[in-house]
């Protein structure tokens, strides 16, 4: 008994028109079940989230696509990227290499005491002069060019910290070895 539906439709002529006013009493009743709720604080709210938002977006995409510097020093409000003695020549580079390392080496074996405190104070405030004099011959390495005199000004730089840092754990080596007589001399008494 399957019958098509379209037949039906057409012998059905009674419900071709809608009641009238179909559409507002739609309506009415979908206003009754369902209110809209206008809530101006809310939106008020939402509108300064999303502000804070866009400003935080704003900012992390400006420090993370900001380029990465180098070595850099600032000179009369400009930046100059500075080179190091790696720039000049591999071979350069290698002694560089082995300076800093040995310098990183022997300050991580200096300890630091309350007793050795003003010597190795004097000694960190000579390496800071020295560690501004290498950045000061860097800027003229960029500036002027590679030359004999700046790159062995500045491998005569390095020795010379490393070669504070040689005097500066004998220093403190005979410090804790007069301390250790000292206190074997006041403990036999």
């Amino acid at each position: 008994m399957a019958q098509d539906i379209r037949e039906l439709f057409r012998q059905d002529k009674t419900q071709d028109k809608m009641p009238e006013n179909h559409q507002e009493r739609f309506l009415l009743k979908l206003e009754e079940a369902l209110p809209v709720k206008k809530g101006t604080k809310f939106i008020w709210f939402q509108i300064a989230a999303g502000v804070i938002i866009l400003i935080g977006l704003g900012f992390g995409g400006f420090k993370y696509f900001q380029p990465k510097q180098t070595i850099n020093h600032v000179l009369a409000n400009k930046v100059v990227e500075t080179k190091t003695l790696g720039d000049v020549s591999p071979g350069l580079k290698k002694v560089e290499d082995y300076y800093l390392a040995s310098i990183n080496l022997e300050l991580s074996k200096v300890t630091y005491t309350d007793e050795n405190k003003d010597v190795f104070d004097g000694y960190i405030e000579q390496l800071n002069v020295l560690n501004i004099e290498y950045n000061n011959l860097s800027v003229e390495l960029t500036e002027n060019g590679p030359s004999e005199l700046t790159v062995n000004a500045l491998i005569d730089n390095l020795k010379y910290r490393l070669n504070l840092l040689y005097r500066l754990r004998e220093q403190l080596k005979e410090l804790n070895a007069s301390d250790t007589k000292g206190k074997e001399a006041l403990q036999s008494i």
